[in-house]
This record gives structure tokens, sequence and C-alpha cells, in this order.
């Protein structure tokens, strides 16, 4: 039986990891869930697979969680951060998976790995953040990281077993998003409500608006260089609208080897679980006689410069993929609260990227990553402001 902490679970991965919990209640256990404020989910949650101890993000949530699961044999551990790193760590658990949102993971994903643990990893900021600190924890102790996203879980299945200097360049597909079709002047009308209406995949809102904006596939460019081990002249990006390529895998003798599937999330969570064997799945197959035609397209980087920006990040190092992260969130929040414009998102970024230099070297430890996401924060911030005020002035 294989023992599992899941953060994030009312989230849409947590949601579909409990899915395929439930297709395997003979080979999987529940140990321990965490959630961020809606203690009503998780209540549901625990009744569902009956876990051993529960967090949750506030003391409100807590005691609210405990009033709906009265009589039930649960341990609510305390909130916030300590009882994020109490589930990570629950005893006698094999595999965590991180789907918390954000940044707020990174120390309970540091902590699975440093006992030695398996971290299914669905938060791609945490190894944007802190990418060598990770894979050194892992390294030293033991764990695995193995990805949930599904465009890196692609990349693992073509590369299992394989030699990383046999390969030429992995290569990332990406839907393009609803915009991949629009002109600059389109993009610069686009509301949150247009940006959240994703063409093939149901997901949260803030990765929805890094899909449209393509720093989502930014970002996987700087998670898969700390997952696989290549530079960043290795990875390239192609648009795929149909979404049924995950992602490729080119060898130095020409061969691409490629992972398709339907678009669920169920089956990279469920590798994760599995691996390395193979279990049924709780999806239709694909059925290849109905997808019809598959294009790959290059992406339009000045039309969509977050993945530029992305680029650009990984190969200046230093603090710049932290302050990437850091100021695409405070970005996104300001657009999708209607203090930003949608094409101002790159603008805000591309500021705090700059001015990073001045203020931080690389990151040797997880306080100084800490330190340069709470100063890009601060950054990111004020630039939001200035152009909200320069809006409203115009």
């Amino acid at each position: 039986m294989i023992r599992l902490a899941i953060l994030g679970s009312t989230g849409s991965i947590g949601r579909s990891a409990l899915s395929v919990v439930e297709t395997h209640r003979d080979r999987l256990h529940v140990a321990v869930l965490a959630a961020g404020e809606n203690s009503a989910l998780l209540a549901e949650q625990v009744r569902a697979v009956r876990p051993e101890a529960v967090a949750l993000a506030s003391d409100a949530a807590c005691d609210d969680l405990r009033s709906r699961l009265e009589g039930v044999d649960v341990e609510v551990l305390p909130s916030g951060p300590e009882g994020l790193l109490a589930a990570a760590t629950w005893p006698d658990v094999d595999v965590v998976l991180c789907a918390s949102s954000g940044t707020a993971g990174l120390e309970a994903a540091l902590l699975a790995l440093g006992q030695g643990r398996t971290l299914a990893l669905a938060n791609k900021e945490v190894l944007v953040m802190a990418g060598a600190l990770m894979v050194d924890t892992a390294a030293r102790h033991g764990g695995l990281i193995l990805p949930v996203d599904s465009e890196h879980n692609a990349i693992h299945q073509c590369l299992d077993g394989r030699r990383i200097d046999d390969v030429r360049r992995l290569i990332l597909t990406a839907s393009g998003g609803p915009f991949r079709d629009c002109d600059r002047s389109a993009l610069e009308r686009v509301t949150p409500d247009d940006a959240l209406r994703h063409p093939t995949w149901q997901m949260g809102r803030k990765i929805t608006i890094d899909s449209a904006t393509l720093m989502n596939k930014g970002l996987e460019v700087i998670e898969a260089r700390w997952l696989f081990g290549v530079t960043g002249d290795r990875i390239d990006v192609l648009v795929h609208p149909q979404s049924i390529v995950h992602s490729m895998v080119e060898f130095v003798d020409g061969s691409i080897l490629a992972q398709l599937g339907v678009t669920d999330m169920r089956l990279p969570i469920q590798y994760a679980f599995s691996y390395p064997e193979r279990w049924a799945a709780p999806v239709p197959p694909l059925d290849l006689t109905r997808t019809g035609p598959l294009e790959f397209l290059p992406p339009d980087l000045e039309r969509f410069p977050c993945l530029r920006l992305a680029y650009d990040a990984l190969g200046h190092g230093g603090a710049w993929p932290v302050a990437l992260n850091a100021a695409n969130e405070v970005a996104v929040e300001a657009f999708l609260d209607g203090e930003l414009g949608f094409t101002a998102i790159p603008e805000v970024i591309e500021g705090v990227l700059h001015a990073a230099d001045d203020h931080f070297g690389a990151p040797a430890n997880l306080g100084e990553v800490r330190a340069a996401d709470r100063w890009a924060r601060d950054r990111a911030r004020a630039a939001v402001g200035t152009l909200r005020s320069t809006n409203t002035a115009s």
C-alpha cells in the first residue's frame, strides 16, 4: 500500500488526485490532506478517504473544519505553514503530492525531499525559485522528484531509462492559450474573463492566465532545466493547439519520441503515484482515429514576450528566476483584479528583472531565495501602482 500526503487537496490537481485514489483504493492510502481555506470541501474529502490528519491555512478554517467533522477520528494539525510542514513529513508517507498554489509549498517540498521521499511535483514555482536547492536536497538524501505537469511528465516517460547525453533537445508543447491567433491590438483589449477561457484544459485561475501569456510555458522551461539537467538552449517550445502530444524528446540521432494522451490530469498524477509501475487509468484511452490533424507551430515571442523573459531569466541566472516568478504572480493578480492590462504583465516583469542585479546575486540558501522573492514582489507592486496611476491620469 502506497501512503500519500496530498498538499493542496481542494484545488484542481488535488481533486484529480483523489479521483485516482478512488480508482485504486487497493493500492493507495491517503495518510494526510492539506488545503487552504476551503474547509467545507476538505470535510467532504476527509469523510471520503479517511486520512489520519489534515491541515488548513488559518485558525478560522481549522475551527470550521472541526465543527463539520465532529465525531470523525482525524487529527487537525496546526494552521498555516506549520501544518503544511507537518503534513509533508507525516510518518511513513511514501509519496508527497505538492499541489499547493504559488510558492507556499517550497519549504514543505524541501523537507519531504530531505527525508528521502518521493515528491510528486505539480507546483512548478518551487523549482523555478529554488531549482538548485531542490535537486541538491534530493541527491543528498535519496529523494525523488517526479513531475506531475503533463509536459514534464511526458518527457519523463520518454526519457525513462535513457541517458541524458543522448538527448539533443527537449520539446515542450503549448496549447497557445485562448489568444494564439490574436494580434497586438486585440491583446491590449483582453479582459480577465477572456483570458480565463482556456481552449483545452480546466485549471486554476493563475495558471490559466499564465497559459494565456505563455508564461506558464516559460516557467516550464526553467522547471525542465532542473528536472532533467539540460541547459536552456536544449529546451524548445512548440505551439500544439490540439494538446494531444504532451511533449517530445529529440535524440542525437534525430529520432523523436513523443507521449500522447487525452487531456486529463489524472494520467500524469497516476503515473507519479504508480512509478515505476503502470496501472489501468480511470480515463478513456486516446482514440487516434478521432484526433484529426496535429499542428506544431513556433511561438510568437513578440506577441507573447513572457516566454522570452523566462528564457532570459534562465540564461542570466542569479536571482532572475526568483524575480521572474514573484513579479509574474503579482502582475497576474493585478490583472485579475482589474488593476493592470493584459499586455502590461510582461512590462512589470521585465522591469523587475533588470533591477534585480542591483540587489541580489544567486541565492545560496532558502533564506536568500525568500529575501529575493519578497524584494521582487514589493518592486512589482510598486510598478503596478505606477502603471495604474499613469493610466488613470491619461
